[in-house]
């Protein structure tokens, strides 16, 4: 990631032509992630139809044969959580820790302090008002971000919360984050079983009750979730069940909990992916990853895996001056999902930026804020990439073929390695002077997006961790997009919006075109605009900000969500 410079707008640099040649697939070895496990999440099991049949399956990181200072993740299993949708009424709910969202306006009193929520005003009355005195002891007012868990007799439950959902809880994230904060809770008070409703749940019109469901379960499951593989002790979470009352229940709910444990799966793989450490997850086990997803749902995927040769033959000098300093080999991935069945209608590529570690070579980062510390997260659009693979792998859907591609490397610093003022010749033949060898992602995408366009697809969406610039523009939630089709940003804020994540777009002017000139080379890698070939709609998201979270020291898994949904909208 290029923390300093600002120009992310010039990483596809090539794509209109290339030479191709014969591709191999790579044989199916064992993955050296033997400890690193995961799959479906939960056994999810409704009232009306117990799903307990599923066979659990884990996700799979390897550890590397020899991982410098020794170190190999712990063996964890994931946390299994029944669901059920349920229609009871909240006094009777016998459990541990009754959750009830509520927004700023749910909260409104009385002259008498009291309630005028209907449903608060019924809890408040069985409690004898307690519920009415402390919340307004806590000076809990329904905020976004508010919770207060009170222990009073007179209900089935031994707890009752409430949970601020903000002044409007219409938004898909309000839900995500009223069961992530319901799943904090029952961590802090060692709940097994838990319901989760909301104080105005009648307002929620009922075509919008399955999805906002599939929202607090989607919150509930990453909000359970605790990468401890790194410690040397863990707690398993105590959480068992949730029992999500007064959104209905039926086959339609069932539906969207079991697409909500699909998507919950790559999102954990993904957020696995960049919290690993650069001394377990290589290039190589990067690449056995992508291969576990094909071998897991071999029905519908398949993978081939290039190496150095591999990528000589193909030409990929941009690529491959990146990852030429490390002694950690390049392995550049395509994972490509066909459906089982039907006819193929739309053709999309998933390109993710694929830089295990990244030193800024010989412009190596310096000083503070570089962040040289956290550049294990210059992998996480390979992150987005692969969980969004690993969730359309279970979801299956019709009409589309995805091709998934990572150009997987290290960003090093050694005396075979590129420096400044080198010139490399990418795949369609173009000439690129390296005025900054820590403006690496860009050329490692640049391949990538030749690649991808050879495979004849109609889209392009990659992702990256590119520009601290991005960051600095959009905070640390927001991720820039750029692109010069309006109809493919109209796709992709549609999904963003349907996933609760932030995307801002930012402009592409032809005046950037002069920043990439050079004057001895067709370009030169900073600056400038991107460019792929005219006949694909192209977009890069540039994720440098949302891909971690500083408060919690720890990924996110920013654009699975939206990925998934962006190709779900493109399936027949």
């Amino acid at each position: 990631m290029a923390v300093i410079r600002a120009a992310s707008t010039s990483l596809t640099l090539l794509a209109s032509t290339s030479s191709s040649s014969p591709s191999r697939y790579c044989h199916s070895c064992p993955s050296l992630f033997t400890k690193f496990r995961f799959g479906s999440i939960l056994n999810i099991s409704f009232a009306f139809t117990p799903l307990s049949s599923r066979r659990p399956r884990r996700m799979a990181h390897s550890t590397a044969r020899a991982t410098l200072g020794l170190t190999q993740p712990n063996k964890i299993d994931p946390p299994k959580i029944s669901f059920a949708a349920k229609e009871i009424d909240l006094v009777q709910w016998k459990g541990d820790l009754l959750t009830v969202g509520v927004t700023e306006k749910d909260m409104a009193k009385d002259d008498n302090s009291k309630f005028k929520n209907s449903l608060l005003q019924k809890l408040d009355s069985q409690l004898g008002g307690l519920l009415s005195e402390a919340s307004s002891e806590e000076d809990f007012t329904g905020k976004a971000g508010q919770s207060t868990v009170l222990r009073l007799p007179g209900l089935g439950s031994k707890r009752v919360g409430l949970i601020g959902l903000g002044a409007a809880s219409s938004a898909t994230v309000a839900y995500c984050n009223l069961g992530e904060a319901a799943a904090a809770a029952a961590k802090s008070t060692q709940a097994s079983n838990i319901a989760i409703t909301l104080a105005s749940a009648e307002r929620i019109p009922a075509e919008s009750k399955p999805v906002t469901a599939s929202a607090i379960a989607t919150g509930a499951i990453l909000g359970t979730f605790d990468d401890s593989r790194f410690k040397s002790e863990s707690k398993k979470p105590a959480l068992k069940s949730v029992d999500i009352i007064g959104l209905g229940s039926g086959p339609e709910i069932e539906k969207k909990l079991k697409h909500a444990d699909h998507v919950c799966s790559g999102i954990i793989l993904g957020k696995e992916l960049v919290n690993a450490p650069a001394n377990v997850l290589t290039p190589g086990v990067l690449a056995e990853e992508a291969s576990r997803i094909a071998s897991e749902y071999s029905d519908v995927f398949t993978a081939k895996i290039l190496d150095v040769e591999q990528c000589k033959e193909l030409k990929m000098g941009s690529y491959l001056g990146v990852a030429a300093a490390s002694t950690n080999p390049p392995h550049f991935i395509h994972l490509c999902y066909k459906p089982p069945n039907g006819k193929v209608k739309t053709k999309l590529a998933l390109v993710g930026k694929g830089l295990t570690f990244d030193s800024g070579g010989y412009n190596i980062k310096t000083g503070a804020g570089c962040l040289i510390e956290l550049m294990k997260f210059d992998m996480g659009g390979s992150a987005a990439v692969l969980g969004a693979a690993k969730a359309l792998g279970q979801i299956k859907p019709a009409g589309v073929e995805v091709h998934f591609i990572v150009a997987a490397c290290e960003n090093m610093i050694s005396g075979t390695g590129m420096r400044p003022g080198d010139i490399l010749t990418a795949s369609n033949g173009k000439t690129i002077e390296v005025t900054n060898t820590d403006a690496e992602g860009r050329l490692t995408l640049a391949d990538a997006l030749v690649y991808a366009c050879n495979q004849g697809v109609e889209k392009i969406v990659d992702l990256a961790t590119l520009t601290g610039a991005c960051i600095v523009a959009l905070g640390p939630s927001i991720a820039g997009i750029f692109t010069p089709s309006d109809d493919l940003a109209k796709e992709v804020f549609g999904a963003s919006e349907a996933s609760g994540e932030k995307l801002w777009r930012m402009p592409l002017e032809e005046s950037y075109w002069e920043s990439m000139k050079s004057g001895v080379a067709d370009m030169v890698n900073s600056g400038g605009r991107q460019v792929v070939d005219e006949k694909v709609q192209w977009m890069h998201i540039d994720m440098a900000g949302p891909v971690w979270n500083d408060k919690k020291k720890n990924a996110t898994g920013f654009g699975i969500s939206t990925l998934v949904e962006w190709v779900l909208k493109n399936s027949s």
